[in-house]
């Protein structure tokens, strides 16, 4: 299914009081904090970990040929056996003595011009990278496979001048999408809004695509953050008509979890395509859906001990 089969008519009824404006930035810095002070990396020895093949750190067990240049064992496979430096045979030579070197050191995060201040030992490195907070995004668009990644506010401006997305501050909208041939359903993505609301992002997506042999239609709200940045808020969606009509309400999902993962994990408001047919009206030779929504931010009550919805206005 093309992405310009599909029309989108949008309104905004409610602004946040608190949205801000949106940034700019350059497309050739990804943005991120200063270098943190008194953290440099130790090159040298950093350098002698690195395999020559991939530029990836080495891991044990760390091969070399018998005139002393290292590789890792990934990439010892895809030489063929032959040292990329010399062409030497490379057997199967440990280097211990780089192995015992890598066990006695401590390295900042990888992320530390980021913003993350952590240092660990050398061998514990890399998992914490994965999980990392001050870890870059990947660009959220999910109608075509982008490989782009920086921080928000760099995305957020990748997302409206490269991928061409709708933006829009405010919390509330209403939005009508139309389809001239709805028995015809591909598997297809859009994402159409980047809402700004409480000083925050937000990608609202809406697709279709087939559950088991069904065609169904999905929307699902992300947020461009973390986790628990995400639980800070709730959303619900709303479409009906001819006095029917279905609501979900839960939690935006951060854009760390893909837009793949998301859709298959079903977290969010599913038409089933006969549904979606008789919220139409007519003949049902036409798709017309009106799907409106609401972000809020939940606020704890310190008395109670609970969180209070804190609605925009």
């Amino acid at each position: 299914m093309e992405s310009d089969s599909i029309e989108c008519v949008s309104s905004i009824d409610g602004i946040d009081e608190e949205a801000t404006s949106l940034p700019h930035h350059s497309s050739k810095s990804h943005g991120g904090a200063a270098p943190v002070a008194g953290i440099v990396p130790s090159t040298s020895v950093h350098e002698l970990l690195e395999c020559p093949v991939c530029t990836n750190s080495m891991y044990p067990p760390i091969h070399q040929c018998q005139n002393g240049h290292t590789i890792c064992s990934t990439c010892k496979t895809r030489v063929h056996n032959r040292c990329p430096t010399c062409r030497q045979e490379l057997g199967d030579i440990r280097c211990l003595a780089l192995e015992k070197v890598a066990e006695s050191l401590e390295l900042p995060c990888k992320y530390y011009s980021l913003g993350c201040p952590e240092i660990f030992p050398y061998y514990s490195k890399l998992k914490h990278e994965s999980q990392c907070n001050y870890r870059p995004y990947s660009c959220p668009y999910a109608g075509s496979e982008c490989s782009v990644v920086g921080d928000i506010p760099f995305l957020v401006t990748h997302l409206r001048d490269d991928h061409k997305v709708d933006m829009h501050t405010g919390c509330t909208f209403n939005h009508r999408y139309v389809k001239s041939n709805p028995r015809g359903v591909e598997n297809a993505t859009w994402m159409l809004t980047v809402f700004n609301c409480f000083g925050q992002y937000f990608c609202l997506h809406f697709e279709a695509f087939q559950l088991g042999m069904a065609p169904v239609y999905m929307a699902f709200l992300r947020f461009m953050g973390d986790e628990n940045e995400a639980r800070n808020f709730s959303y619900s969606l709303e479409v009906g008509a001819n006095g029917r009509k279905l609501i979900w309400e839960g939690t935006p999902r951060s854009i760390r979890d893909s837009h793949r993962k998301v859709r298959d994990s079903h977290d969010g408001l599913i038409i089933q395509r006969n549904m979606a047919l008789f919220f139409s009206g007519g003949e049902r030779k036409e798709l017309k859906l009106r799907v409106t929504g609401r972000i809020w931010k939940e606020q704890q009550n310190n008395e109670a001990g609970v969180c209070m919805p804190n609605l925009c206005s």
